[in-house]
């Protein structure tokens, strides 16, 4: 779903802890969700003017709320490098509301773009209920077949975000308990806010969204101006909000934390722009592929509709890229527009 919410490491970072269960309607969803998440955006820069037309009426003084200055909280230690190495990725999305075309979701693919750019080869994303069973398989076995997964939504304030206790239970971490640090972010920044009465059972909501799982699990604070964490279990899956701004917020927060071998080769992609239809081509760009399949290279076909096809070679020998490259913009009649490190590449 794409509430707020929706990864065996022992290092310390944020506070290790020593777990919780459905749906609704979307509009609900949607509507409990937004009044419990805005807190975690609200001192965070990401935030859009506002384009409502300007009224005649005079503007209301400011309050003393918006007086203060912007909370910034402190970001959890980066350790050093184990030596194990992130190569290969997956993703979980969580969501009825995904499954059922009212959300589109836009999180896998800020994911792919960003693994695409640390060089991590991203092999699977799933889109699955909010079904503690379904969420409990998932992980499991992604985090057997990749050494990062992250899950995105399911981790609000409402009765079906289940994403904590299912991953607790996927990693028997259970049970779920508060977590002190989370809770006192939180609390900081509602103080600054100008929220009406609210009763138990609010709080109580509000609160359910520092209930962690309570084994093998770090707690992981990567962007200063979001109260919110990265949960990640087994040094793995990484849990993480679904509303986009907050995800692509906190993702681009964890990289840091992430093991990325920086002396490993990366690949290299030469880009060929041809404007001969895709159907065309095909057979040229099948035999390219087995010639080519033992050097490791990979030939992509990209067709712009109506306009052209762009035939990607991606390896990690630029020179040899350069060469099929040429073979390839005079079989079919294109030219070469960009060479480099794979998400680098100048423009020829």
């Amino acid at each position: 779903m794409p509430g707020f919410g929706r990864a065996s490491s022992s290092l310390p970072l944020g506070r290790i802890i020593s777990s919780s269960s459905t749906t609704s309607t979307a509009a609900a969803r949607l509507s409990t969700v937004s009044t419990h998440l805005q807190a975690a955006a609200a001192s965070s820069t990401m935030s859009q003017p506002s384009r409502a037309t300007a009224t005649a009426a005079a503007p209301a003084p400011p309050s003393p709320q918006s007086q203060l200055p912007p909370i910034t909280f402190d970001k959890s230690p980066v350790p050093a490098s184990n030596g194990s190495f992130v190569r290969t990725a997956g993703c979980i999305i969580i969501g009825d509301e995904v499954l059922g075309g009212k959300t589109r979701d836009s999180n896998s693919n800020y994911f792919a773009k960003l693994c695409f750019n640390l060089g991590i080869t991203l092999k699977r994303i799933e889109v699955i209920a909010d079904d503690t069973d379904e969420i409990v398989e998932a992980a499991r076995r992604m985090t057997e077949q990749y050494d990062l997964v992250i899950t995105s939504g399911g981790i609000g304030p409402t009765h079906d975000d289940i994403t904590y206790e299912s991953i607790a239970k996927a990693f028997e971490a259970e049970p779920l308990q508060y977590h002190d640090e989370t809770l006192r972010r939180m609390t900081e920044l509602n103080k600054r806010r100008n929220l009406p009465d609210q009763t138990e059972e609010m709080i109580t909501a509000r609160r359910r969204m520092a209930l962690f799982p309570s084994k093998n699990v770090e707690v992981i604070f990567p962007t200063p101006t979001l109260w919110v964490p990265v949960v990640r279990m087994a040094g793995k899956l990484c849990i993480l909000p679904g509303v986009p701004r907050l995800f692509e917020a906190l993702l681009d927060g964890l990289v840091p934390y992430i093991s990325i071998d920086k002396d490993a080769p990366r690949p290299y992609r030469v880009l060929v722009r041809t404007k001969l239809p895709e159907s065309s081509i095909a057979p040229f760009l099948t035999k390219l592929a087995e010639r080519v399949k033992a050097e490791d290279i990979k030939v992509g076909s990209y067709p712009k509709l109506f306009q052209h096809v762009e035939v990607s070679l991606i390896g990690t020998d630029l020179d040899a890229l350069k060469k099929y490259g040429d073979e390839v913009a005079k079989e079919l009649d294109g030219e070469i527009i960009a060479s480099g490190k794979l998400g680098e590449e100048p423009a020829e």
